[in-house]
C-alpha cells in the first residue's frame, strides 16, 4: 500500500507533486478540492493524504474535521504556502501527522510520506488483528463464553463446574473449544489476547 491522496487547488502543485510521487512508485489520486476528495473516500480508505490548508470551498482543516467524523484512518500531512505556527500546532494536536510548508524539499516530503505510510501500515495491521479477534469471539457459544469468563478470572475446571453446576468433563470440553476457537494454548495466552 503506497497510496497518496493529493488534495490541492493549485494544478501546478498537483502536477509536480503527482509526477514526483509516481516516479517513486506511489499510487496517486489527485483532487482539486476537499469536496471531491471526501466524495471519493470512505472509512476503509488507506494511505496518506497531502492536504493543502487554504483552498476555495472547504479548507484543509475543514476537510480534516470531516475525515475525523467519517472515521477515516488516512494519515494527514498538511501542506501550506501560508503556514503559520498556531495553525500547525492546532493541526498536530488534532491528530495530523505533520505540517509542511510549501515549497519543501523533495527529500523531506518523501521522508515524511514514507514515515506516514509506516504508521498507516501499522494501523492496518492492528485493524486486521481486531477484526480477526472479533470473528473468533463471534464463533464462541453463550455457554463457552460463560466458561471463558470463569477461565479469565483464574478459576480451575473443578471450581467452574461447581459454579455452573455442570460436570468437570463438560467444562473441559468447553475450555478446549474456547482455546481452539480463540487460537490459544493456555489461559495465560487467552488473557493476553483479550487484554485482561
Amino acid at each position: 500500500m503506497k497510496t497518496v491522496y493529493l488534495v490541492d487547488d493549485d494544478i501546478a502543485v498537483r502536477d509536480s507533486l503527482g509526477l514526483l510521487l509516481l516516479s517513486h512508485g506511489y499510487t496517486v489520486h489527485a483532487f482539486e478540492g476537499g469536496e471531491d476528495f471526501l466524495a471519493a473516500i470512505d472509512a476503509s480508505s488507506e494511505g496518506v493524504v497531502l492536504l493543502d490548508v487554504r483552498m476555495p470551498g472547504l479548507s484543509g482543516p475543514d476537510v480534516f474535521k470531516q475525515m475525523y467524523e467519517l472515521g477515516s484512518e488516512l494519515i494527514v500531512l498538511f501542506l501550506s504556502g501560508h503556514g503559520d505556527i498556531p495553525m500547525a500546532v492546532q493541526a498536530i494536536r488534532q491528530g495530523a501527522f505533520d505540517f509542511l510548508e510549501k515549497p519543501c524539499s523533495e527529500k523531506q516530503l518523501l521522508e515524511r510520506i514514507n514515515d506516514a505510510l509506516e504508521v498507516a501500515i501499522g494501523r492496518q495491521s492492528v485493524r486486521g488483528n481486531q477484526q480477526l479477534l472479533e470473528k473468533r469471539l463471534a464463533s464462541i457459544t453463550p455457554r463457552e463464553r460463560e466458561v471463558m469468563d470463569w477461565i479469565l478470572q483464574g478459576k480451575l475446571n473443578k471450581q467452574i463446574a461447581d459454579e455452573m453446576q455442570i460436570a468437570i468433563r463438560t467444562v473441559e470440553v468447553h475450555r478446549a473449544n474456547v482455546f481452539a476457537k480463540m487460537g490459544v494454548r493456555s489461559a495465560l495466552d487467552l488473557s493476553q489476547l483479550l487484554g485482561h
